[in-house]
């Protein structure tokens, strides 16, 4: 049968115990399956039953054996420190085996959880993996999380030991982790026994004797430790994402699952081979660091970045070129809102023309919707694919891609194309019946999901159930809004919530931004539903300009607010823009939408606990109210 992605697609659906009992031969098991899908407790389902693995031996040892031991695995690349390093895949399993052997000593074992609360740097990823290699549970904490926030994933996860350094650095900002977690530590009821703590040389830590250890010390006495045979349905993690009660969802990832499609994704969607640099410029606090940074591209014999810095100001909107060239980056994942900052900067592409990038194969992006006009302008700037793909915290990989290792297919703007093999995606109504082509609904993937995807919530199985497979029985409810069309293409719009109704007319906020990117003045932009005595709602534009542009006259607005009527048509009732210097968004780069309707709305709102500069919210209300809200 020919290779292509009509005939791979077909294949995963009607089969799927085949396809991924193929997929997951490419991996080391130290006992084979009983089963390849176990559906005996639906719609709890779980994969590779009976098997028996261990992720750290697949991701590192593995490459030892069989060849790469002097390959680098890791290349740390600090413009914040200007520190640059690299370790081997041998100088990996070392350290890797040693912090494992440290945990150990403290009394780690198969199924004890590890909370790791560390910034950008390789001791990081060392961490997961050591917790990997002896059955620990890890749950990754973004460096810099408020300690109330911290302490709740404390209280939840219930870690016997804390993975920490000392401090993180935001561009100049020095921000010392160690106080934040004292304070969490105080505020939780649960209490660690110890912490492991990196001493940085921007700022010493205070220790507390007979709880804090310090990393160096620990790992040095240590007996490196092997790796631990675990079920293949075993956790290997807990990644804790928002919860609409406040209180954190702690999404569980499996060991067998989780590893199989990693390994498939890097080759299928990624199309990346063994052997090749790729970057994922990202965070490990977030679920593309443990599924891009760490686990896919070391389980693909990869060399993956860690990347300390930022787009733009470290030092410059040329930060990403000059990595990509110095260290031969041949494909590159990162969110739509970092190359909005870079073309915010750089509109033109001017720094571009310093760095050769003649070895660069695509650039994916993800995190929140990319509107055409960003995407449209990283393909002509860079020359190659730009692929927009569509996950999620809750599935680990993509539901929705171009999938460059099968075929590429064409590119249709906005869209991140077509269900990924594996993926059964429909657009559903409030019935749960499907809709027309074209026509918006709620974006449902039908069970049982592939592997890699969660099994349930960490100690709250009736949670999952409520939070995501309740709306229409046989699904899983992503929340977001979009609709199909006629080739199969997916189209996400917005979130769920984000769906506003003018008048009794139902309009994606997302179309609405796609329609003001194309201004050309216009850097990027939010689109929020402001509450309206006789619409219901009325959709509110945030525009932030390009650097350069200096036309304050009201000029601009009038032009939006026309192109948007022009485009989308008077039904959805836009006449409210206003320009502000930036937007509040996630340290992952999403926009705040829903904590500015609240406080255009003039409602109470809770501090998003991920938001990267909390100062922000003040600068949007005082915007908002310039233009009747708030």
């Amino acid at each position: 049968m020919e290779r292509n992605y009509k005939n791979t697609y077909q294949q995963s659906v009607e089969d799927p115990e085949g396809f991924w009992g193929e997929a997951a031969e490419e991996l080391v098991w130290d006992k084979k399956w009983d089963q390849v899908l176990d559906a005996s407790e639906a719609p709890f389902y779980h994969w590779f039953s009976g098997g028996m693995l261990n992720t750290c031996y697949n991701a590192v040892d593995r490459h030892v054996d069989e060849g790469r031991a002097d390959q680098n695995a890791l290349i740390y690349d600090s413009p914040v420190t200007n520190t640059k390093q690299t370790y081997t895949f041998r100088e990996l399993q070392d350290e890797v085996s040693r912090l494992a052997g440290a945990l150990k000593s403290q009394g780690v074992e198969k199924g004890d959880r590890v909370l790791v609360y560390m910034p950008m740097i390789p001791q990081a990823v060392i961490g997961m993996l050591a917790c990997a290699r002896i059955g620990a549970v890890h749950s990754v904490v973004f460096g810099g999380f408020a300690a109330a926030e911290l302490a709740t994933r404390i209280d939840d996860a219930k870690p016997k030991i804390v993975l920490s350094a000392s401090c993180g650095i935001e561009i100049e900002r020095v921000i010392e982790y160690k106080p934040l977690l004292d304070n969490a530590i105080e505020l939780s009821s649960h209490k660690p026994a110890n912490t492991i703590i990196l001493q940085r040389p921007q700022a010493e830590a205070q220790m507390l004797e007979g709880r804090d250890l310090d990393w160096n010390s620990a790992c040095e006495k240590a007996e490196p430790a092997d790796c631990v045979s675990l079920a293949a349905t075993d956790p290997l993690y807990i990644l804790y994402t928002s919860g609409t009660t406040g209180v954190p969802k702690g999404v569980v990832r499996d060991n067998g699952g989780h590893a199989v499609a990693m390994l498939w994704s890097m080759k299928n969607i990624y199309n990346v081979q063994p052997g090749e640099i790729y970057w994922a410029a990202s965070d490990v606090g977030w679920v593309v660091g443990h599924s891009y940074i760490v686990y896919a591209p070391l389980l693909n014999g990869n060399t993956t970045i860690i990347y300390e810095g930022k787009p733009v100001f470290t030092p410059d909107a040329g930060a990403f070129w000059r990595v990509i060239e110095e260290h031969n980056v041949s494909v590159m994942f990162t969110a739509p809102t970092a190359f909005r900052a870079i073309k915010k900067e750089d509109p033109n592409g001017e720094l571009l023309k310093k760095y050769d990038l003649s070895n660069f194969r695509a650039l994916f992006l993800a995190g929140e919707r990319c509107d055409p006009p960003t995407l449209e302008w990283a393909e002509s700037l860079l020359n190659v694919p730009v692929i927009d793909h569509w996950w999620q915290t809750e599935t680990a990989w993509a539901i929705a891609a171009n999938c460059l290792g099968i075929e590429q297919l064409p590119v249709k703007a906005g869209s991140p194309a077509c269900a990924v093999p594996g993926y059964q995606v429909d657009v559903l109504n409030n019935d749960g019946e499907p809709v027309e082509d074209g026509d918006i609904g709620s974006i449902m993937i039908k069970l049982p999901m592939p592997p890699g995807c969660l099994p349930t919530l960490w100690n709250d199985d009736k949670r999952f159930v409520d939070s995501y497979l309740s709306a229409h029985p046989g699904y899983y409810l992503t929340g977001d809004a979009g609709y199909k069309d006629e080739d199969g293409y997916i189209w996400v719009m917005s979130r769920i919530d984000d769906i506003i109704n003018v008048a009794g007319h139902r309009l994606s906020t997302g179309a609405i931004e796609e329609v003001i990117a194309e201004h050309p003045d216009v850097a990027e932009c939010a689109v929020i539903g402001a509450e309206d005595t006789l619409k219901g709602e009325l959709p509110v534009g945030l525009i932030v300009l390009k650097s350069g542009v200096e036309r304050y006259d009201g000029e601009i607005e009038k032009e939006i607010i026309s192109l948007v009527r022009e485009k989308i048509g008077p039904v959805c009732a836009f006449k409210k823009v206003v320009i502000v210097a930036r937007l509040p968004k996630t340290r992952s780069g999403k926009i705040l939408r829903g904590t500015m309707k609240q406080i255009a709305d003039c409602k109470s709102y809770k501090m998003p606990a991920t938001i990267d500069d909390p100062t922000i919210l003040d600068e949007i209300k005082v915007a908002l109210k310039t233009i009747g809200y708030a």
